[in-house]
């Protein structure tokens, strides 16, 4: 019986399976994207994910626990210097899979696997969001209803202001024209 075996083997042992993982989260680190089977996919996501959690705040403990499962200090600088400041924000699901249909080969099922941030077909629309609270806040329809009329008393007081710079310049006009 399996009993919470939550964990795909990959039909591999332990240590094929951990450097194998290893060497395709160094891959994706690198590249952005990968092309693999769509077990190895969900299981590198579980994988590389946790690490670039990780990788958001850059000390030593946290390069050191990150290297421990990489192997690779080239994968581990590129990790904490671009990756995690583009995803800073970002709370969570770093990574994406997305199923491309089956190997001509052996019918194997195909997915690219990529890092979410760096894909510009997916974000070029979308304005980005304000960042929000799950924790509900007290509704401030009475302090924009104050702000936002100060704002158009603002925008009327600088169109009243304009006219008025051009005035002096017609009356500089008319003691021009009187003193010849």
């Amino acid at each position: 019986m399996r009993h919470g075996k939550k964990g795909n083997h990959l039909g591999r042992k332990t240590a094929h399976r951990r450097a194998m993982l290893a060497n395709m989260a160094c891959s994706l680190i690198e590249h952005k994207r990968i092309n693999t089977t769509v077990a190895k996919a969900k299981a590198l996501k579980v994988f590389v994910e946790p690490l670039v959690t990780k990788s958001k705040e850059d000390t030593t403990h946290n390069r050191r626990i990150v290297f421990s499962r990489l192997r690779s200090k080239e994968a581990v600088s590129e990790l904490f210097r671009e990756v995690a400041p583009k995803v800073g924000d970002r709370p969570g699901g770093y990574t994406r899979v997305i199923k491309l249909g089956s190997r001509l080969g052996d019918a194997a099922e195909m997915a690219m696997i990529e890092l979410v941030d760096y894909n510009e077909t997916y974000g070029v629309d979308k304005p980005k969001k304000k960042k929000s609270t799950r924790r509900a806040g007290k509704k401030k329809s009475d302090d924009t209803a104050s702000t936002a009329q100060p704002k158009e008393a603002s925008e009327k007081e600088t169109k009243k202001e304009e006219p008025k710079a051009e005035e002096p310049k017609a009356e500089e006009k008319k003691d021009d024209k009187k003193e010849e």
